[in-house]
């Protein structure tokens, strides 16, 4: 096993080349070591150099919607009342701190998400 931090784009493509050729190494093995060590590196390079911010509120809520199936009324026990839902939606109030509190404990849709452009 011969790991080196990864610095480099190169570096990260050939980290993934190996971490191709270790795919189904089993757990516990020298070669799963090597591939666990090695996908750490990896998220870490990657976190890195192509960071990801926080969803946009409206897009996090609308996603979640979206998993469970939700429609606008059933957001008014976390936001208020159906027109108060819409303007939320459509961009035009924003989340209030009780809200953003209401949609992270009901909804568990995480605070990084909530909080981006809050007031």
């Amino acid at each position: 096993m011969d790991i080196k931090p990864i610095r480099s784009d190169d570096d990260l493509a050939q980290a993934l080349a190996r971490v191709e050729q270790l795919w189904n190494a089993p757990m516990g093995s020298p070669e799963g070591d090597e591939l666990e060590i090695l996908t750490l590196l990896i998220e870490k390079y990657e976190d890195a150099r192509f960071p990801i911010p926080p969803s946009n509120p409206i897009e996090a809520i609308k996603f979640r919607m979206e998993q469970q199936g939700l429609t606008a009324r059933d957001l008014e026990a976390f936001i208020g009342p159906s027109g108060r839902v819409s303007e939320v939606l459509n961009g035009k109030r924003p989340l209030s701190l009780r809200m953003i509190k209401r949609l992270h404990d009901g909804l568990r849709i995480p605070y990084e998400s909530l909080l981006q452009g809050a007031v």
